[in-house]
C-alpha cells in the first residue's frame, strides 16, 4: 500500500494533520515530549541536537525557547482539536536541569495549560547530577514531577574523562538519594558501558554504586561511536580504540546478571526495573507505537501513523513560531507495512515480546527457526508470542532482520 505522503514531505505551515492521523485520537495512550536543547558543555560522545551557550551566542536563550514552546503546545492543542490529556510527560535534552526548578515548573505548567494531565500521569525530567541539589528536587516535586532520570554513565573517574563528562563520580548517587528524600518514588540512573579503558572492575564499581543509590530503575546503553563527535575523531586518529563487540556483549551480560540478582529484572533490552510501577511509562508508549507530540527544536512526533520532526536550531524554532507557523520541518505517513516493521523492531525488545500473528508467513517461519537457534523462547512461541532469550537479546537487531 503506497504512502499517502512521500517520506520527507514538507509539513503545512499551519501544522494540520490528515483525518487518518486524527482517527482514534484519545483511544490510545498519549504522551508529550519536551526537548530542552541546552547543555553547559558538549560531551565527546554526544550527537544529540544540543547547544552550549557559546555555540548559541545571542541567537537563542532559555527565555526565547520557552516562549516558542508555549506557542507550539498551544498550536498542538488547536491542531488536535480536542487534545487528549497527557498520560505521560517526558522532559529530555540536552540538560533540562539547567532550567532550574522554576524553569521546569514553567514547562510543566505550559503542558498542563495546553493538554492537561491524565489522572496518575507519569511526569519525568532528565537531569545532570551536577546541576541538581536537594532544593532542586524539592522544587520540581512540588511542581508535579513524579520521576527523575539522572545521567550517571560510570562511577570510574577515568571513564568519565574519556566521555568528557564533568560530574564527579559520587555525585549521581548523592543526587539520587536527594531525589528520594524529596519524595520521588521513581528514580532512574543511566549507565554507558564499553567506553575505551573501562574494565570489568570499573563496571562492577558502577553497578555497586547504583545499588547503594536505592533507585528502582536502571538504563544501560552500549557506547556508540557517532560520526562527527570528538570521540569519533579520537578513535579515527588512533588515540582511543574502537569498542569491541564481544567485550560489549560480555559487559551486557555482567549488567543483566547483576541487575537480576538485585531484584531488578529486564523489561526492555536496555532497561531494568524493580516492578511494573517502576517501568518508564513514557518509553513504553514509544515502544508500543502509541501517540505523542514532541515539542521543541528537533523533536519528533507520532500521531496515528503520521510522523513529523521539527526544525533543529533553537533560533529558527522560536522565529517560526513567533510568526504563528508550525515548526515542523518535514513529515511522513507510514504505510501499513512500515508500521508492521516498526512494531516488530520495537515490541520485540520488550520482555512481553511480540504477538506471532503480527508477522507475515515468512516471518512466522523464521520465528520457528530462530527458536531452534536459541534466539526466541520456545514455550512463549508455542503460546503465540515472540520473546527474546538471553542470547537473543545480544542479537536483537539480527533477530528483527530475520523476522521482517
Amino acid at each position: 500500500m503506497p504512502s499517502a505522503l512521500p517520506a520527507g514531505d514538507p509539513a503545512p505551515a499551519d501544522g494540520s494533520l490528515p483525518p487518518s492521523a486524527l482517527a482514534g485520537l484519545g483511544s490510545r495512550p498519549f504522551g508529550v515530549y519536551v526537548h530542552v536543547p541546552f547543555c553547559a558543555t558538549r560531551c565527546g560522545y554526544c550527537d544529540f541536537n544540543t547547544y552550549t551557550a557559546g555555540e548559541l551566542g545571542t541567537s537563542a536563550s532559555p527565555q526565547s525557547w520557552l516562549e516558542g514552546l508555549r506557542r507550539e503546545l498551544d498550536l498542538a492543542a488547536a491542531v488536535l482539536g480536542t487534545p487528549p490529556r497527557a498520560d505521560t510527560v517526558f522532559v529530555g535534552g540536552g540538560t533540562p536541569s539547567l532550567l532550574g526548578a522554576d524553569g521546569l515548573a514553567d514547562v510543566l505548567a505550559a503542558v498542563r495549560s495546553s493538554f492537561g494531565l491524565a489522572p496518575g500521569a507519569e511526569v519525568t525530567t532528565e537531569s545532570n547530577p551536577e546541576s541538581t541539589s536537594a532544593e532542586f528536587f524539592a522544587g520540581i516535586r512540588d511542581a508535579g514531577y513524579t520521576r527523575v532520570s539522572l545521567g550517571m554513565q560510570s562511577a570510574a573517574r577515568h571513564v568519565l574523562q574519556v566521555l568528557d563528562r564533568k560530574h564527579t563520580p559520587g555525585r549521581p548517587v548523592d543526587a539520587a538519594r536527594e531525589a528520594r528524600a524529596a519524595g520521588f518514588e521513581h528514580v532512574n540512573l543511566d549507565l554507558i558501558y564499553g567506553t575505551p579503558g573501562e574494565t570489568t572492575d570499573d563496571l562492577k564499581s558502577s553497578l555497586d554504586a547504583v545499588y547503594s543509590a536505592g533507585v528502582d530503575h536502571v538504563s544501560a546503553y552500549a557506547l556508540i561511536v557517532e560520526e562527527g563527535t570528538a570521540l569519533s575523531r579520537k578513535i579515527s586518529r588512533g588515540v582511543l580504540p574502537m569498542p569491541d563487540d564481544d567485550v560489549l556483549a560480555d559487559k551486557y551480560e555482567q549488567i543483566d546478571a547483576a541487575m537480576t540478582a538485585q531484584g531488578m529484572p529486564w523489561y526492555e533490552v536496555s532497561n531494568w526495573a524493580t516492578d511494573a510501577s517502576a517501568q518508564c511509562a513514557h518509553n513504553l508508549l514509544y515502544w508500543r507505537g502509541h501517540d505523542w507530540w514532541g515539542a521543541g527544536p528537533g523533536a519528533h512526533s507520532h500521531v496515528g501513523g503520521l510522523r513529523w520532526w521539527n526544525v533543529k536550531h533553537p533560533a529558527r524554532y522560536a522565529e517560526v513560531l513567533a510568526k504563528g507557523e508550525s515548526p515542523a520541518a518535514g513529515r511522513e505517513l507510514l504505510t501499513a507495512d512500515d508500521r508492521r516493521v516498526e512494531r516488530v523492531l520495537l515490541e520485540l525488545r520488550l520482555r512481553d515480546g511480540l504477538p506471532l500473528d503480527v508477522l507475515d508467513p515468512d516471518g512466522q517461519a523464521e520465528a520457528k527457526l530462530a527458536a531452534d537457534d536459541g534466539l526466541l523462547e520456545p514455550d512463549a512461541l508455542a503460546e503465540g508470542r515472540c520473546v527474546l532469550t538471553d542470547r537473543g537479546r545480544l542479537l536483537a537487531d539480527a533477530v528483527v532482520h530475520r523476522l521482517t
